[in-house]
């Protein structure tokens, strides 16, 4: 392959053709194109741009870093939220010979869009925003140990986010599910320039996030106040090491998966192809070997936040801080034995999948643990309902539905029957939403006065509050029902008219 064929497969290739002709994606260019215009005018005619470029962009401030990690995403939150009620509604209207309004080519493109936004570019930035803000000042530190390697992990994030977004408009997005799976995102079956896309955000972004994982383990383990001990550590920083731990040990693998799956697009290696030797399971083993420690970097943050609040709004020091920290590691070592319980029905064998499903059961029990300290804390203690503390009794709740079905899905058998349906979408959002989503809430409502010198309005905050709780329940408790019906996730398009209520109840919750 010469030069001439590389470049162009690299950066994409960019023809009128690679515009967008669908209404819905050019009315949405159109309207991105006009407010950044909008936005980009008005930081000129107030001379903004040099106060940003002096103060945020090029700051090696943590809490200034950690500010804009969680601003970067909130407003990837705006864009991924609207993937998911496009999804919703499409769902309930493509009932009774009706098509929808979305086509499946524009369909694929969005949910494979919804999720790796909704993971990559609005859970990782909250979750190492909160981290970057909160842990220097825990363990009483100046700033991080590599202030500058701080803020070029801020924009290597960013420019992932922003490769995404632009390749919504600019070619495609991938159609492959946020995992891209070969042979779907082998260059036979995606030829064009959307998996491309999808490799180069994650990249530069896994990037990003990997440097920023050392960075933080570092900070924690080396720049400590005099007399502060590993177990004098407040238990969020404790869960912001081990998160970091597990960043650095799997996003590697992602990269190096990346790699490979880019050497067969561009190159004609057969890594993960069907012939010459190559292994499509090896691309999944590789993934969620990644995939399924991912899922505990995004959760323990949120458990250190709810450990914090629990405290202080029940007025008590945290109930067993010792079993908590070693429940936090407990969870982190067994993060890396159940990633096989992702592909139970792909044939690994009755030996393999009882394994994993064992030790998917176990890893339940420091979790579960972790629950009844954050119970007894509250137990007997004055108390308060601010904002942050009913996220966290949410989160109790919430968390335990998702727990239980996980439990459920952990069971091989079980797992066959829901594993592609609608069931184990509505497990997965149980525990992200009610866990890594309630989280990050409670935690900016909980250190947003010693960011901004001043508390959030608490009405607005409860009735945003009300509004998640019943919409989620609304959004995700009808896809239960629907997974037990039978119900194919990935669809676009259903003709059991006995389905159609619950897809419209799903509707109205998102």
């Amino acid at each position: 392959m010469n030069a001439d064929t590389l470049i162009p497969l690299i950066f994409g290739r960019l023809t009128l053709e690679a515009l967008p002709h669908e209404p819905i994606v050019l009315a949405t260019m159109v309207v991105v194109v006009l407010g950044g215009a909008a936005l980009v005018g008005a930081l000129t005619y107030f001379k903004l741009w040099g106060y940003l470029w002096k103060e945020w962009f090029t700051t090696v401030d943590h809490k200034k870093i950690g500010i804009m990690y969680m601003i970067l995403g909130l407003i990837m939150f705006v864009r991924g939220f609207a993937d998911a009620i496009m999804m919703r509604l499409q769902q309930a209207m493509a009932f009774g010979g009706s098509e929808g309004y979305l086509n499946a080519h524009h369909y694929d493109q969005i949910f494979t869009a919804h999720g790796v936004i909704m993971i990559f570019f609005v859970a990782m930035p909250l979750v190492t925003g909160i981290m970057n803000y909160v842990v220097p000042l825990q363990i009483g530190a100046r700033d991080v140990s590599f202030p500058f390697l701080n803020n070029f992990s801020f924009w290597m994030t960013t420019a992932g986010a922003v490769i995404v977004m632009a390749s919504l408009f600019v070619g495609e997005f991938a159609r492959t599910g946020w995992l891209a799976y070969p042979p779907l995102s082998g260059i036979g079956y995606s030829p064009g320039v959307g998996v491309d896309y999808y490799i180069w955000a994650l990249q530069i972004a896994g990037v990003g996030t990997t440097l920023s994982g050392i960075n933080l383990i570092a900070t924690i383990v080396k720049m400590r106040a005099p007399g502060m001990g590993m177990m004098k550590m407040p238990v969020f920083t404790w869960t912001s090491l081990c998160t970091n731990v597990l960043i650095v040990a799997s996003f590697p693998v992602l990269t190096a998966v990346l790699a490979l799956l880019t050497l067969d697009r561009y190159v004609g290696t057969n890594f993960f192809t069907n012939d010459f030797g190559g292994n499509p399971m090896m691309y999944v083993n590789l993934i969620w070997i990644w995939g399924h420690p991912e899922v505990y970097i995004l959760i323990l943050p949120a458990f250190g936040v709810f450990s914090e609040v629990a405290s202080t709004f029940s007025g008590k020091r945290l109930f067993g801080y010792t079993s908590m920290v070693y429940a936090t590691v407990v969870i982190t070592i067994l993060s890396y034995l159940v990633w096989l319980h992702h592909f139970f029905t792909m044939g690994s064998g009755a030996s393999v999948n009882s394994f994993f499903g064992i030790t998917t059961m176990i890893i339940s029990i420091p979790t579960g643990a972790k629950i009844f300290n954050w119970l007894f804390t509250m137990y007997r203690g004055r108390i308060k309902f601010e904002l942050p503390m009913m996220y966290t009794v949410a989160f109790m709740l919430i968390f335990v539905i998702g727990g239980m079905t996980g439990v459920m899905l952990a069971i091989p058998p079980a797992d066959f029957v829901l594993h592609n349906s609608l069931f184990l979408i509505a497990h997965f959002h149980n525990v992200i939403i009610g866990g890594v989503v309630f989280g990050m809430f409670a935690g900016i409502a909980y250190w947003w006065p010693k960011a901004f010198g001043f508390k959030l309005d608490p009405f607005w905050g409860k009735a945003s509050f009300w509004f998640w709780v019943v919409g989620f329940l609304f959004a995700f408790m009808p896809l239960y029902v629907l997974g037990f019906m039978g119900v194919t996730r990935r669809m676009r398009v259903f003709d059991d008219p006995s389905w159609h209520i619950w897809f419209i109840i799903a509707a109205f919750g998102a």
